[in-house]
């Protein structure tokens, strides 16, 4: 006997759920799972902007630092309690109490007047009335000092907790808080806003650059608001997420005796004569090694929102008075508090130089711009970062940096490497979306293990074609290579020819003029194009295979162009000898090595001829700063 209608259609629905569910589960048994994240490759700073969602509900937890000022820390938390707070917002107040030294007391009397110190300290705090949320009071049973007092004063308990630190000696304006409560709001949660460079916000005054031969710090009328790589520690709000990657980095350092050290510092001087009594090095070394910055405000008439009364203590032997002039109630200039779109603010380092940040080329059009901001007496170098180990690309940039080479655009296609270039503020050109080289490319029949060769050429091509559109001469080279002066790069060897080439070292020189620009016009690219196929074919090397197609377009057109490679500018670090001081001729200029080189050869090779400037975590062993 047949079932009955809604039986069938009963069973049907059963038997369709039933393939529907086999069928997804199938599907997602083929998804690939997510890999585990490689700290490298994906660092901490690259997270999104946090849930917006999570805004109204963020922690603000002030940590004060105290030892034995008692009039100080009454003046600090005075100050602290009135500010306004707005009606709905809980406000944490941590009080971290430090101990004497009880090894430099050695009679009782001495002892027994610290001893009354300390209670009289721990008497106030326990007796101050703080009514904007939980009171915690932290008494040491021993003397922590200044570095362990700060880094130890807060783990945030999640992205959404702030700590606004401030030792006993500060006093904020009743403003100070729903300040920061903007810069929260605007730089933290807003995603049009967000950076993942920034660590957190100063109150102090702008004052000081740690940079030896750094720029003086100036600042005209209107920039109220800026980004300045410096750690303030008067009044200092720190985000969760760069904290929590610094006390991580932190330990890993300190537990393997790894000093904060960094040549052409002011602060390195400091940790050298102070030690481990100070904390602000650490921070700094961390902050150079990761490019963060700092949210810093400029008001006129030397005044901020927290300022220091440099109490006699740990970092001056007398009192030396405030360093500036508070911003009160009665502040009648409201616009100077007005916070700006990220993309307006001016950023700096520490030598206070202006950082110009993402700046990420894609196209032809937007590439004349950046040739311009970056040339140097007419003079533009293209810096090819295939095939180039991330160590040797950060150690030219710190070389670069410490001989002051300034006229550089780095090629590569899109990375993590790349995306952090542009993020601490170096010209990137992203040969992977190129948008004029990508149409070119689709016209082109090749096998895919050529398509990043092909797009490395023809962005070459684009590029040294627009510099010489604006007069510049244009360098073409790969990232392994080292220039041992500041002017090897321009054009000082008297030659006289337009065009060198070095197969060899891996280099190709256009000197702009009438002749090269009319050799490099717009069918210059098609015909790269149409001998690269030829070139290809005949197993011609990968690595050199650009400027035998220049040389091959040259010598059809009978052009001459000078041997670099004769010339003896490179010196091949196969050639270095352990004694550096003779392995360089009067001659050379560079310094090259095959893509093939393993990294410890190049690493040992460079440290013979002092040309290794980093350390461990790929950041410069220094900050060099040379004055605008």
């Amino acid at each position: 006997m047949a079932p009955a209608p809604h039986k069938r259609k009963s069973v049907h629905l059963l038997l369709m759920l039933l393939l529907v569910s086999l069928s997804m589960l199938f599907i997602f048994s083929l998804s690939p799972s997510n890999p585990k994240p490689n700290p490298r490759i994906q660092p901490l700073h690259q997270n999104p902007s946090p849930d917006t969602n999570r805004n109204q509900n963020f922690t603000f937890v002030i940590k004060v630092l105290a030892f034995d000022r008692l009039e100080s820390l009454s003046r600090c938390l005075t100050s602290l309690s009135k500010a306004h707070y707005d009606t709905n917002d809980r406000v944490h107040l941590h009080i971290f109490v430090d101990h004497f030294l009880q090894d430099s007391y050695t009679g009782s009397l001495d002892l027994d007047q610290k001893l009354n110190l300390s209670r009289k300290i721990l008497d106030f705090v326990d007796g101050f009335d703080w009514g904007f949320g939980e009171k915690l009071v932290h008494y040491r049973t021993s003397n922590a000092g200044l570095q362990a007092q700060w880094i130890e004063a807060w783990w945030p308990s999640s992205d959404h907790e702030f700590a606004f630190v401030v030792e006993d000696d500060l006093e904020v304006s009743p403003l100070y808080y729903r300040f920061l409560k903007d810069v929260i709001m605007n730089y933290y949660y807003n995603a049009s806003n967000f950076s993942p460079s920034i660590y957190g916000a100063s109150l102090q005054r702008p004052r000081f650059v740690p940079g030896k031969h750094g720029n003086k710090l100036q600042l005209d009328n209107g920039t109220c608001i800026f980004l300045y790589q410096l750690v303030g520690t008067w009044g200092q709000l720190l985000f969760p997420r760069p904290w929590k990657e610094f006390r991580l980095w932190y330990d890993a350092h300190k537990s393997k005796s790894i000093k904060p050290v960094l040549e052409g510092m002011v602060t390195t001087g400091w940790y050298k004569k102070l030690g481990e009594k100070i904390w602000t090095p650490w921070f700094i070394k961390f902050i150079q090694s990761h490019g963060y910055f700092n949210i810093y405000t400029n008001f006129l008439h030397e005044r901020a929102l927290s300022i220091s009364h440099r109490d006699q203590g740990v970092n001056y032997r007398k009192t030396a008075g405030p360093d500036s002039h508070l911003v009160d109630e009665n502040y009648s200039d409201f616009s100077l508090l007005k916070l700006f779109p990220l993309s307006d603010l001016k950023w700096y380092d520490f030598c206070f130089r202006r950082v110009l940040t993402n700046r990420i080329v894609d196209n032809y059009r937007t590439l004349g711009p950046i040739l311009q901001s970056v040339q140097k007496n007419n003079s533009v170098i293209l810096v090819s970062l295939y095939r180039v180990h991330e160590a040797a690309i950060r150690n030219m940039l710190c070389h670069f940096e410490k001989l002051n080479v300034q006229n550089y655009v780095f090629v590569g296609p899109m990375s993590h490497v790349l995306l952090d270039l542009a993020r601490r503020g170096h010209p990137v050109i992203d040969a992977s979306h190129f948008s004029d080289v990508i149409n070119l490319a689709k016209s082109i029949t090749f096998q895919d293990s050529t398509a990043e060769l092909i797009k490395e050429i023809l962005v070459s091509a684009y590029v040294t074609r627009k510099s010489l559109d604006f007069g510049y001469s244009t360098w073409v080279l790969k990232g392994n290579m080292l220039p041992r002066n500041s002017d090897s790069f321009y054009d000082s060897f008297g030659l006289r020819n337009d065009v060198f080439i070095g197969k060899t070292t891996g280099l190709l020189f256009v000197r702009s003029s009438t002749l090269t620009l009319k050799i490099w016009a717009d069918d210059f690219v098609y015909k790269i194009v149409s001998l690269f196929d030829a070139l290809l074919k005949d197993s011609m090397p990968r690595e050199s295979i650009m400027l035998d197609v220049v040389e091959k377009l040259l010598e059809q057109q009978k052009i001459k162009f000078d041997d670099i490679d004769a010339m003896r500018l490179g010196l091949s670090l196969r050639t270095v000898h352990a004694n550096a001081t003779t392995s360089f001729r009067k001659e050379n200029k560079f310094v090259y090595w095959s893509s093939e080189t393993k990294l410890d050869i190049i690493q040992r090779q460079l440290e013979h001829l002092d040309m290794w400037v980093i350390d461990g975590d790929f950041s410069c062993t220094g900050v060099f700063c040379h004055p605008s």
